[in-house]
């Protein structure tokens, strides 16, 4: 099921958040996700977050800012089942447009986005980590 992230949700949305941009990110720094974990805790519960729980467990969440997607991320045990396409449907379903930023040498994560309708708008370096960023977007043409 999906439903609106609370906040007792919290401590488990985080630790998927930093483990999973570990595991996705090998090219850039543990330090920099380490570094950036109070900061975005602090940002979630203002952020739109939807959660993917099954059997009373968080097996993954979506964080957006109005159109933009901010992440998709699922727990390391529950990857590859469907859950990051289910999360991202559901945004689909909310939205009439969406954008999202994904790392070039992401590019596991830049082919489920095309898969799944995304096109490459432009690309970008991001300031933060060096590295080059794609902006995808999707629109809903019905």
């Amino acid at each position: 099921m999906i439903r609106k992230m609370k906040l007792t949700d919290l401590d488990k949305v985080m630790d998927i958040w930093l483990f999973s941009n570990i595991q996705a990110h090998d090219f850039i720094p543990e330090e920099y996700w380490r570094s950036n974990w109070q900061q975005v805790r602090s940002m979630l519960p203002e952020a739109e977050v939807y959660v993917y729980e099954k059997d009373d467990d968080i097996r993954g969440f979506i964080g957006m800012m109005e159109n933009y997607i901010a992440g998709i991320f699922v727990d390391e045990k529950f990857r590859s089942c469907g859950i990051g396409r289910e999360l991202l449907d559901y945004a689909k379903s909310v939205k009439k447009e969406l954008s999202l930023s994904v790392y070039k040498k992401n590019q596991a994560v830049a082919r489920f986005y095309l898969r799944n309708g995304f096109e490459i708008s432009s690309e970008a370096e991001d300031e933060a980590t060096g590295e080059i960023e794609m902006l995808m977007r999707w629109k809903n043409d019905e």
